[in-house]
């Protein structure tokens, strides 16, 4: 087993981690939207600050985490149908060229996301609801959290990938 092989292999238990914040996440944001509406319909007293909370962090979580679980078992968005058109020598070149086009892509966006985290910390970023205010700087740093994760992913896949085929 290559020394690339051992670090994706290492990459498993933070990339499934993630994972299992995203469903968990998932299901408190359904648990939380239940127990609003059952207040607000039932008992005329909704919960405060749930569309911040749901927005701020949930959705964040949910939305953002799985990256690198997608890119693991690449399941992100593929034109099969255009791709089997062409001929193998040409899907050989391009499949290396779309992952580091993804890479440069969520790479910038990672670096982005990052120094708004860290903008948004040192302001202490919060969020009005109601008569009171909820910290959502926290939640900016998921982003470059799953971002960063997922190029390093691919990157590494992608080294290992060319490096098979220069030996082949």
């Amino acid at each position: 087993m290559s020394i690339l092989d051992r670090w994706l292999k290492w990459l498993e238990f933070p990339i499934h981690a993630l994972l299992w914040i995203a469903l968990a996440a998932g299901l408190l944001m359904m648990l939380h939207i239940s127990a609003d509406v059952t207040g607000r319909t039932v008992f005329n007293h909704p919960l405060a600050g749930t569309t911040e909370i749901v927005s701020a962090y949930y959705m964040v979580a949910a939305a953002y985490l799985p990256w690198a679980w997608i890119a693991r078992n690449n399941n992100h968005i593929h034109v099969d149908l255009f791709a089997r058109l062409l001929p193998a020598k040409v899907n050989a070149v391009l499949e290396p060229l779309v992952e580091l086009l993804t890479i440069i892509y969520v790479a910038i966006f990672t670096w982005e996301t990052f120094l708004r985290a860290k903008q948004q910390t040192e302001l202490g970023e919060m969020w009005q609801a109601g008569t009171s205010f909820i910290p959502v700087w926290p939640s900016r740093w998921l982003l470059p959290i799953a971002g960063g994760l997922m190029v390093l992913y691919i990157a590494l896949r992608l080294a290992r990938d060319l490096a098979r085929r220069q030996s082949a």
